[in-house]
């Protein structure tokens, strides 16, 4: 099978490894902004060839598009008015509602999947990408009543290639999960981090004392904003009723620890220690 990867960065590098190592694509062209990502690629063995966007859709038999979601929501439009019946597109965007609405109305719109691989990490480009990333973690495929068949079945085919446990929802709850277990967690790590680099102006020797606990309360920061401002723009209300929680879960820690009312302090600890028989 010919693949075309629109954006071949962390997610749409490691997708391109993992289905070549598999064998179910045999080709690969790459398409991307960065021409210096488009060289990364080809020499790291990610992509075949490297391509126009017109050439590539027309050659594959499915195209991925692994571009942040404000671009892949203009784009999409455009390749699906190059596809034909035989062909299958699909994205791997963070957010849903946004994108689907976007090409809802479109004559090829059954040529589309939406799809969303839950991993990723605070690293991006070709150089990123790891062929085994994806398995065991969620694939999330939205809205399938409104694909093809066919393509449906590619679609599962490559979650199963990736080595990925399918789930499906609609849209619009996608959209709402992923603002508790994604977004939300983002935000909370970059404003961690805001609050350390404003404190160690005064105090340089406190990232010295830094614990692996730190670290990895804050590795999201190291997230691209041009990643994740699209995000939160496309699912700001999800996002903001998420905040607006956290933010009342905050005061309620600042309140026991201003009126020094240390048993409600465990309580709330002990309610949160409810997470270790959710995640283990």
């Amino acid at each position: 099978m010919k693949v075309t990867i629109i954006g071949v960065g962390l997610i749409g590098g490691s997708m391109a490894l993992k289905l070549k190592e598999k064998g179910l694509a045999d080709y690969v062209y790459g398409v991307d902004f960065s021409e210096n990502h488009l060289q990364q690629a080809k020499t790291l063995g990610i992509i075949d060839e490297i391509s126009t966007l017109e050439n590539a859709v027309e050659s594959s038999d499915l195209v991925i598009l692994a571009i942040p979601v404000d671009a892949t929501r203009k784009l999409l439009p455009n390749v699906l008015d190059l596809v034909t019946e035989k062909q299958t597109v699909m994205d791997v965007g963070s957010t849903k509602s946004g994108i689907v609405n976007a090409v809802k109305n479109h004559p090829n719109r059954k040529r589309f999947v939406a799809f969303h691989p839950m991993w990723g990490t605070e690293n991006s480009g070709p150089e990123a990408a790891k062929k085994d990333s994806f398995s065991e973690r969620a694939g999330v495929i939205c809205d399938k009543e409104n694909s093809a068949e066919e393509a449906l079945k590619l679609v599962e085919k490559v979650a199963e290639n990736l080595e990925m446990n399918l789930l499906y929802m609609d849209a619009e709850s996608h959209d709402i999960h992923t603002a508790y277990i994604s977004h939300i967690s983002h935000i909370t790590s970059y404003a961690l981090a805001n609050t350390v680099l404003e404190k160690e102006r005064e105090e340089d020797t406190i990232f010295q004392l830094a614990s692996s606990g730190f670290s990895s309360t804050v590795r999201l920061a190291k997230s691209h904003p041009e990643m994740w401002v699209p995000i939160f723009k496309q699912n700001k209300e999800n996002v903001l009723d998420v905040l607006n929680e956290h933010i009342t879960q905050l005061r309620k820690f600042k309140s026991a620890l201003e009126k020094d009312n240390y048993e409600y302090l465990e309580e709330l600890i002990r309610n949160a220690n409810k997470i270790r028989g959710i995640l283990r």
